[in-house]
C-alpha cells in the first residue's frame, strides 16, 4: 500500500509545472521575530520580502495583529471577497513554536470573508505558522489569482519557494495531506518539520469553506489537521487558484508535538 502511494506521490510531482521561484536566506528569529514577511502574487506570479518594523513590532505584535495590518496595506474600499487583490494573510505570534507556552502553536489567518463581505480573521491549530517562523518569515500574504490550480512550497532547508501548477494533487484533504506529506518529507523525524494548508471540496461551493492545517502526530504515525472556519478563508483559498500551501522547516528546528494543538 505504502509504495502505491509512493508511486502516485511521484506521479503528482512529475506532473508539477514551475511557474516561478525566490531563493532567499532563511532568517532566524531572535526575541521571537524573523523580522520578514514574505508576499507572493499568484497572478504575475511575483515573490517579495516584506521588512518587520520596529514600529509593526510594537504596535500590531504579531499573528492577528499582522495579519489585519497587512490585510488593510493590500485592500481598497471596493476590495471585494473574490478580488483579486484581497489577500490571505497567515501568521504566528513572537511566541509562535514556543513549546512552553500553551497556545502557541496557533496559526492566524485573515481575508475578506466571502460570508460577511468584511475582514475576518480565525485562529487554528496546526504546525503552519510556527513552521513558517522556523522557514524564515513572520508571516504570509497572498494576493492575486491563478489561471490553474497551484502549490505554493517554502523549504528553510533549501532557502527556496516555489509556485508550482499541480494538476494531479487531489483536492478533498484527506487525501491532498497524506499525498503532500509522501511528496514533501520523508517518513519519520522529517514530517515533524512539514505542515500543509488545503481546503477540501466543499469549499468551492459554499460561502464557509474551512482551511486544514496539518501537523504530524507522532502517537498515530501519521499527518492530521485542524480547520480554520471562521468566515470561509477556504472559499478565498479555492477562489484565487490554491490548492495547498507547503512550508517545510530545517531540522534544527524544535520538534512540535501535541502542545497547543487543542488536544
Amino acid at each position: 500500500m505504502r509504495m502505491a502511494e509512493r508511486r502516485k506521490a511521484l506521479d503528482i510531482l512529475k506532473a508539477q509545472k514551475a511557474l516561478g521561484e525566490f531563493s532567499y536566506e532563511p532568517a532566524r528569529a531572535e526575541n521571537g521575530y524573523t523580522g520578514e514577511i514574505l508576499r507572493v502574487d499568484l497572478s504575475e506570479p511575483s515573490f517579495r520580502i516584506v521588512p518587520v518594523t520596529e514600529q509593526m513590532r510594537e504596535l500590531f505584535v504579531g499573528g492577528r495583529g499582522f495579519d489585519l495590518l497587512m490585510a488593510w496595506q493590500e485592500v481598497t474600499g471596493r476590495t471585494k471577497w473574490d478580488s483579486p487583490e484581497n489577500p490571505i494573510c497567515i501568521a504566528s505570534g513572537p511566541l509562535g513554536g514556543s513549546t512552553s507556552f500553551p497556545g502557541a502553536g496557533y496559526t492566524s489567518i485573515a481575508t475578506i470573508s466571502p460570508a460577511t463581505g468584511s475582514v475576518v480573521d480565525s485562529g487554528t491549530g496546526g504546525h503552519f505558522g510556527p513552521l513558517l517562523k522556523f522557514a524564515g518569515f513572520d508571516g504570509l500574504v497572498l494576493v492575486g489569482q491563478a489561471k490553474a490550480d497551484v502549490i505554493v512550497s517554502i523549504d528553510g532547508t533549501a532557502g527556496l519557494a516555489t509556485l508550482e501548477e499541480s494538476p494531479l494533487l487531489s483536492t478533498d484533504t484527506h487525501l491532498a495531506v497524506r499525498e503532500l506529506s509522501d511528496m514533501y518529507a520523508e517518513e519519520g523525524k522529517e514530517r515533524h518539520h512539514l505542515s500543509t494548508v488545503t481546503a477540501g471540496r466543499g469549499a468551492e461551493n459554499s460561502w464557509m469553506g474551512c482551511l486544514s492545517i496539518s501537523w504530524w502526530d507522532p502517537g498515530r504515525r501519521t499527518m492530521r489537521v485542524r480547520q480554520g472556519g471562521r468566515g470561509g478563508a477556504g472559499t478565498v483559498f479555492r477562489r484565487k487558484g490554491l490548492k495547498a500551501l507547503v512550508v517545510k522547516a530545517p531540522r534544527t528546528a524544535p520538534e512540535l508535538v501535541l502542545e497547543g494543538d487543542g488536544d
